[in-house]
């Protein structure tokens, strides 16, 4: 993939991963670092990345390892900090977090249920905040096929996650 290439493909995509890297990261600057180490290993992999059937999936996967990556070498700071310097988790916020991960694991077993399309187009819109014309041009779905797959989609979410948290 020469420069013409690589600009004509891959930097269009510049607004879908920086909105999930903000998602991700939590503020503009380390985004914008995240982003731009993104573009800098792509280019670096420009001659693999020609085969790639879905480059927009292929470049948010990157900037989401990066983010998670970030987030690891961060947590690994903590440790070396001493006792005193480290943050004390309070019952309620420790609770709150407890709560919050067992939402997310429900969530994620319900998304599983959907069939493979609906998945895609969640995963798309609202994990990653994608527009519906990049779900259009990422999976081929017309403007209306992919807002009724959405639809569907979350009402079947709001229905399973229902029956599961009342059992």
């Amino acid at each position: 993939m020469n420069a013409t290439e690589f600009k004509r493909q891959l930097l269009p995509l510049n607004a879908s991963l920086y909105r999930m890297a903000y998602k991700l990261m939590g503020n503009e600057e380390d985004a914008k670092d995240v982003v731009q180490d993104a573009y800098l290993k792509l280019w670096k992999q420009r001659d693999n990345i020609t085969n790639i059937d879905n480059p927009l999936a292929y470049c948010l996967t990157i900037v989401k390892n990066m983010c998670l990556d970030r987030h690891r070498a961060a947590s690994l700071n903590v440790i070396d900090k001493p006792p005193e310097e480290l943050p004390i988790a309070t019952d309620d916020s420790a609770s709150r977090h407890i709560e919050q991960e067992q939402t997310t694991q429900l969530l994620n077993q319900c998304l599983a249920r959907l069939p493979v399309q609906q998945q895609q187009v969640v995963r798309m819109r609202d994990l990653t905040g994608c527009s519906m014309q990049e779900i259009e041009r990422a999976t081929g779905l017309s403007a209306v096929n992919a807002r009724v797959l959405l639809s569907r989609a979350r009402k079947t979410l709001r229905n399973q996650f229902q029956t599961l948290i009342s059992s």
